[in-house]
């Protein structure tokens, strides 16, 4: 009984530090909502899980009117928590963008917007979800993604 102990408290020790989280301290504190920024697993790499970034600018999370504007926000946000990992935007795998009252002007500035980010290499898998609302008043986008960083 003792060794069966030991080995379940050995398992769950050993579970507890194969997973880390990130909250970068230049954006807002996300735990009073439930949330990290990111999290990530190490196996032969390390898997890296954004949490949803709005447009919400800097710790006070401030949302500008413009889509584009939020949009762009958004998307330093997600680049915010890569650096955090020494990681950058080709090592994304997935991403999901939501966006409120989703149109044909709204899919053309994403499409303009992510082209300076991800520039010339190749864009992660992703899925466009149309939302008629989104967590706090005003958030027009929300992106999460998911990234590796493969071991050395």
């Amino acid at each position: 009984m003792k060794h069966l102990l030991f080995t379940l408290f050995s398992l769950c020790a050993f579970s507890a530090k194969a997973q880390t989280f990130k909250n970068p301290e230049s954006l807002f504190d996300p735990t009073p909502y439930g949330f990290s920024h990111a999290s990530s697993v190490t196996a032969p790499g390390e898997f890296v899980y954004i949490s949803g970034q709005s447009g919400g600018l800097g710790k006070e999370h401030i949302l500008s009117p413009g889509f584009r504007e939020q949009t762009q926000v958004a998307l330093q946000n997600i680049v915010t928590v890569l650096d955090s990992y020494k990681l950058k935007p080709e090592n994304i795998l997935k991403i999901t963008i939501l966006i409120v009252d989703h149109s044909p002007e709204k899919l053309k500035i994403w499409n303009e917007e992510i082209r300076k980010v991800w520039k010339d290499n190749p864009f992660p898998a992703s899925t466009l979800i149309p939302v008629p609302k989104l967590a706090i008043d005003g958030m027009q986008i929300e992106v999460d993604a998911i990234a590796f960083k493969a071991a050395k």
